[in-house]
């Protein structure tokens, strides 16, 4: 067997047992490290030098997009920590080399206000002129869904996940997560405190039964799959054009409230962003907001003034 493989092997297999790695991440270790093994003419890892890894690398970025290279080299680094732990190199070649590049900045998608208001009214007519129970207690379901998503930035997993103890009907928060990482959730909308409300007096049973807050037609814990089919069937019989997600909620949620003003450490906890470098990425779409605004909406344009230069 070809020694490079053998070790790469071992290293998944000590990935699975001692470092308990999920299937997710050892899948892609698997497939970075396969393709690297079938790209270079190298079967002993003493062969394994800066040169070699400079060409593979080269060819990585003439392949794949920058976020992709960099998980891949980050696979490889992983890989080449082990064979220096267990002493199979005498010296790890990526301690000679200096990797950098930039990612281009892709800036979170965002659903328009007058967008949103489409959808909420839509839902809400669709809910006033139900033509059964069945119809009229689901789509107030949905109602409350998409006005927390909107309300509080919260991820479309924590939304599904919600113990029904851990939400507060009374004093309108949400306790998440757990630990050092756990975060009150306001609810601050008198809107949204009220399709919650009405949803919980319809959904009582069911909740209780199920053991979380959101639940779906045959009693079961809501899936984030079920939300996105949800958005889909409420834009098409709005009209809505663009495709919406429930992650576009947040990213709205948090774009708003920079236009707004809002200091972005007071967003940056409520998203319950770890770092605020996380949460500076919607100053970008902020600055491109203004960009639009000022292209449009700036009164030089109304001006009648006769250029003569």
């Amino acid at each position: 067997m070809n020694h490079l493989q053998n070790h790469i092997d071992n290293y998944l297999v000590h990935c699975q047992t001692q470092k308990r790695l999920d299937a997710k991440t050892l899948k892609a270790y698997r497939i970075d490290l396969r393709q690297f093994s079938e790209q270079i003419s190298i079967t002993e890892s003493t062969e394994l030098t800066p040169a070699v890894l400079e060409t593979y690398i080269a060819k990585l970025h003439q392949q794949y997009a920058p976020k992709t290279v960099k998980r891949k080299i980050a696979s490889l680094k992983a890989f080449f920590h082990y064979l220096e732990y267990r002493e199979i190199i005498s010296q790890n070649p990526f301690n000679k080399l200096q990797i950098r590049f930039r990612e281009p900045v892709i800036l979170p998608k965002t659903i328009p206000l007058h967008s949103i208001e489409i959808l909420l009214n839509t839902m809400y007519e669709q809910n006033h002129n139900a033509s059964s129970s069945h119809k009229k207690k689901t789509t107030l379901r949905d109602i409350a869904v998409i006005e927390l998503l909107f309300a509080t930035g919260i991820r479309i997993s924590e939304l599904c996940t919600i113990p029904y103890q851990n939400i507060d009907l009374q004093n309108n928060f949400i306790i998440n997560g757990k630990g050092s990482k756990q975060r009150l959730i306001h609810i601050c909308d008198e809107n949204v405190i009220i399709s919650l409300n009405k949803y919980h007096s319809e959904y009582t049973n069911e909740i209780h039964s199920c053991g979380y807050f959101f639940v779906n037609n045959i009693g079961k814990r809501l899936s984030d799959q079920s939300v996105r089919e949800m958005i889909n069937k409420y834009c098409r019989t709005a009209n809505i054009q663009q495709h919406i997600t429930p992650h576009m909620f947040r990213h709205s949620f948090a774009t708003l409230l920079l236009e707004e003003n809002v200091d972005i450490r007071y967003i940056q906890s409520m998203l319950g962003h770890s770092s605020i470098n996380v949460t500076e990425i919607y100053t970008h779409v902020a600055m491109s907001k203004q960009k639009d605004i000022l292209e449009t909406k700036h009164p030089r344009k109304k001006m009648n003034v006769t250029n003569l230069l």
